[in-house]
Order: structure tokens, then sequence, then C-alpha cells
């Protein structure tokens, strides 16, 4: 069964823009894990505008029976308030590190690795945390020419980057999504999925994509919980997932 990770980046946003404790995604993460998700995941970037590394490893002790993801940058370096991504990995130790090319600039993730170009860079990364435990997952783009050498570079997992697909949401969007995760499963790679997904389009892919092993969303997940609640809206992304496995 795919596992669902819930990203509470939205939480730590809603917090930051006000000042002060609350919203506490410490407790939106009590919720969810009570509601039977089976992870969290936290995109700490070095701006600071949303999770915080003080919130990184107070999930990392509230993910004792649950999976902790923790996303970012490899490259972003330490300055006087951020201790670093790797370094706050290590500090942290996750089960999963998903690594993701995006600059400071960015308002969200948009494009996955280029590894051709960077596996130089990248390979001692990568096996620096696997040294330490952790499973590595590398953010993707659909039809990347590059999926293959996730593995060569020792990248356990790709992350599909699902945007064009949430986008589109169409048969070739989805074969797309089909093709990369054939291609990853054929070299060993296990693989993730996420960005955009939501209630309506998760299913579809789901059951298009089999070897899809974890789904990390976050903004549309928080987006109808302010609606439905939050315990209530990961109980219905579980449902989604139990009816695709279903359906198969």
């Amino acid at each position: 069964m795919t596992l669902l990770s819930v990203n509470l980046n939205k939480i730590a946003l809603l917090r930051n823009s006000r000042g002060g404790l609350l919203p506490d995604p410490l407790q939106a993460g009590r919720v969810a894990l009570a509601a039977g998700c089976g992870g969290i995941t936290l995109h700490p970037r070095p701006d600071l505008r949303h999770a915080l590394p003080a919130d990184a490893h107070a999930a990392r002790m509230l993910c004792q029976s649950a999976e902790l993801n923790l996303e970012g940058n490899p490259y972003s370096q330490a300055t006087s308030r951020y201790p670093g991504f790797l370094e706050l990995v290590e500090a942290c130790l996750p089960e999963q590190a998903t690594l993701v090319p995006d600059g400071e600039s960015q308002l969200t993730s948009d494009h996955g690795w280029a590894i051709r170009a960077e596996q130089a860079r990248l390979r001692p990364m990568v096996a620096r945390l696997r040294g330490l435990g952790i499973r590595v997952s590398l953010f993707m783009d659909v039809d990347s020419p590059d999926i293959e050498r996730a593995a060569d570079i020792g990248a356990d997992r790709i992350e599909i980057f699902t945007g064009p697909y949430a986008h589109a949401r169409d048969n070739a969007a989805l074969d797309a999504c089909a093709r990369t995760a054939e291609r990853a499963a054929k070299v060993g790679l296990g693989v993730n999925a996420g960005h955009d997904l939501d209630q309506h389009n998760l299913g579809p892919l789901l059951r298009h994509v089999p070897e899809i092993r974890e789904v990390s969303i976050g903004h549309a997940l928080i987006n109808e919980a302010l609606y439905d609640g939050l315990a209530t809206t990961v109980k219905r992304y579980l449902g989604v997932i139990q009816e695709a496995y279903a359906q198969r």
C-alpha cells in the first residue's frame, strides 16, 4: 500500500506569517498521524519562510513509529539561522531525505535534477546520507533522460515531479508517469510521487502507476483541511489510496 506522508510546510507558513507559535505544526502532525497517515514531510528552506530547523527536530521526536521525510537542496549552506540542509538531516536522522534542486528564490519546487551535470557533486552527498542509514530519494522530472543515473549515483528512490500531470490530468501525462516509474523500477529504484496531488487526481495516478510507494502531499491537503478538518481530510486521502488499490 502506498504510504501517505503529510507535508506540514503550509502550517508552518501560517504560523510564521503572524509570529508566535500558532498554528502549531507539531500538533498538526499529531492529528495527521492519529488519523492514520504513515509519515510526515517537511521542507525547511534556508530563508525560513515555513518549516524551521526546530520543526524538523520536533518532527523527529514526534515520528517514533512513523516515517520522517526531510526535503531540501543538499547544496544549501549554513547561515546564522540555518545549519545547512545536509547538516540538518544528519542531526535529525529522518528515515528519508528527498533531495530537491530548488533555488532560494523559488516559491515551490518546479523541476527535477539534471543528474548528468550534477553527478560528481551529488554522488558523495548521497553516499554521506546513506552511510547514516537514511534512504535517499531524488526529485526527478517525468521522462527525464537521467532516471537511470539516479541509481548510478547511489540513490534508493526517485520522487516523480507530478506537477505537470496534476495540471494536464490526461492519459498522456499518466502514461509519462508510468514510463518514468517503469524505468526506475528496472534499475532497482523505488518510486515516490509528489507535487500538486489532491483527492481528485491521486486515485487515477495510483491506479496507472502501481510502482508508487509513497506520496507526499501538503498544499492541497491543507487547503481541503481548512474546510473539512485535518483528521477528516487525511482519512479521505487514505480512502483514495485504498480505493485505488481495490480497483486495480
